[in-house]
């Protein structure tokens, strides 16, 4: 079986080299692809001065029929090396990513949502001849219609205030310190992406240790933010200029520590711990009395897990809903301990024990 280039930047063309690559062997694949921005003639601004606009040999093809074809070659060997359960991100702008659409629908991938990455600082539409184009798309994808990506919808919710992650997502561009230069003070790649989006998607959409594989490698944007969060990285770059760049920029990456890089897990998908492995453990004693966060009502462990209050036995949320009268009750908030002089809920405990089973 051949090997994973891991962590490593590969020069050459893309489809060739992915091509190289075992089937179902990366998770994800995060692409920005040539926009094919169609550009005819220099772009000024009102002073007259010349915008620095994306012009390179590799952002040309002499028609639609050519980009679609080039499209669909690097796409059919991304979904190849997919793995079972894996998924891909595709950005693009209004000038490609709608035929970028239509073929990832047409080789089997099962879009699962796209997100307008809404920029904080865009380049103003300097002719005044339209609106100013302030966003661009990324498209999520899975593998098949019946596959399970990764998706940390609770660590992105934290990363969120708390609140659930829209599908609009509000960052700034590249510029300031992040933006690479050449020697010269030059821009190093024209359409280098900001580390927060790619921090962004690796933290809701992957795990640590997970394989990232970017075909348009540029100047090592997903390199960077990958070896930062603890992922492995392939990266695929035509330009052996770009290539060097992105090289020494990884390269100075000092990665995250392995507590640093843990994120909330939905408590759906958290190990089942029983209450009766409290008890086991010796986090609770036979005999212990729990109470109510009100004080009104309290019930005694027994050594089998289970609680007794006056004429009510039974499990913590059984004795905890009859004690209330109420058709449920969620015990783990609702009974507490006492240490130190102090209520504190039973579900620290299970966190806990939660926690042991994590590392």
């Amino acid at each position: 079986m051949t090997e994973l280039p891991l962590d490593q930047i590969v020069e050459g063309d893309c489809v060739a080299e992915m091509a190289k690559l075992p089937e179902t062997s990366v998770d994800l694949v995060f692409a920005d692809p040539p926009y094919n921005l169609q550009l005819k003639g220099d772009l000024h601004r009102p002073n007259n001065s010349l915008v620095d606009a994306v012009d390179n040999d590799w952002d040309q093809f002499d028609s639609f029929q050519q980009y679609d074809a080039f499209t669909r070659a690097w796409l059919a060997q991304a979904r190849r090396v997919l793995k079972p359960n894996g998924a891909i991100w595709v950005i693009g702008s209004y000038h490609n990513i709608f035929r970028v659409g239509a073929a990832v629908q047409d080789l089997g991938f099962w879009i699962l949502n796209d997100v307008v990455w809404r920029k904080t600082n865009p380049m103003p539409n300097f002719r005044g001849k339209r609106f100013c184009n302030a966003h661009e798309t990324l498209i999520w994808a899975a593998k098949s219609d019946s596959a399970k990506p990764v998706f940390n919808y609770d660590a992105l919710k934290e990363l969120n205030d708390g609140l659930q992650m829209r599908s609009d997502w509000l960052l700034p561009i590249c510029s300031g310190a992040e933006r690479l230069k050449t020697g010269d003070g030059e821009k190093a790649h024209p359409t280098q992406k900001p580390e927060s989006l790619l921090h962004r998607v690796l933290v809701g959409t992957t795990q640590p240790g997970d394989v990232v594989l970017d075909p348009f490698f540029g100047t090592g944007t997903t390199g960077a933010v990958a070896k930062r969060l603890g992922r492995r990285f392939i990266g695929f770059e035509r330009e052996a200029d770009y290539a060097a760049i992105a090289r020494d920029r990884v390269a100075a990456v000092k990665p995250h520590d392995r507590e640093a890089l843990k994120v909330t897990v939905s408590k759906r998908e958290a190990p089942r711990i029983p209450f009766g492995q409290l008890v086991e453990r010796r986090l609770l004693e036979p005999g212990e009395v729990l109470i109510s966060p009100n004080g009104r009502h309290s019930a005694r462990v027994r050594a089998d897990g289970s609680l007794v209050a006056a004429d009510v036995t039974g499990s913590i949320h059984k004795v905890g809903a009859e004690l209330q009268g109420a058709p449920s009750c969620n015990g783990w908030t609702y009974w507490h301990f006492h240490r130190d002089g102090r209520p504190i809920p039973i579900d620290v405990l299970r966190q806990q024990l939660r926690a042991e089973l994590g590392d």
